[in-house]
């Protein structure tokens, strides 16, 4: 991977995707990345405003010190858990990077994808939740989608209980 690394992490604030994250800084994160991360919410209809100019793109690159304030965040419709925080804002003091968030709205599978290539990412980690055969097919595995329609690396983090 290039000197300017943009790595990817998928959270949508759950133990799998805090798994992602904790695995991501360990393994993958080094001085100097930047360490983006990547939410998505479901689609609404909005009346106006700033949440219409975002739709298509994604919000603005969030810094950890405005997605650390649960004020800004409300703005955005999102609640990050405090051991997401955490884990962030750790990686981003000892291991020199920095550490930020663009929030998207729409189908996880599709905004992931698009993600990668508007930022552009180096490569992207995803938790995976453990859904069996069955429930895949009804439901849809989005780190399957993504490994599947990636143009860059992806990582799948399996969730272990």
């Amino acid at each position: 991977m290039e000197a300017d690394r943009r790595i990817g992490v998928a959270v949508d604030f759950s133990p799998s995707s805090r798994n992602a994250l904790k695995w991501a800084v360990d393994n993958v994160v080094r001085k100097g990345d930047h360490l983006i991360l990547l939410t998505i919410q479901p689609e609404k209809m909005y009346e106006g405003g700033e949440m219409q100019l975002w739709e298509a793109t994604g919000s603005p690159f969030i810094p950890s010190s405005d997605f650390c304030n649960p004020d800004i965040m409300k703005k955005y419709g999102v609640k990050p858990d405090p051991e997401t925080l955490d884990i962030a804002t750790t990686a981003a003091r000892q291991k020199e990077v920095e550490v930020l968030m663009k929030i998207f709205w729409g189908d996880p599978r599709e905004k992931l994808c698009e993600a990668i290539d508007n930022i552009p990412l180096s490569c992207i980690i995803v938790g995976n939740r453990g859904l069996g055969k069955l429930q895949r097919v009804i439901m849809g595995s989005v780190s399957n989608y993504v490994v599947n329609h990636s143009s860059c690396p992806v990582t799948v983090v399996k969730h272990h209980d």
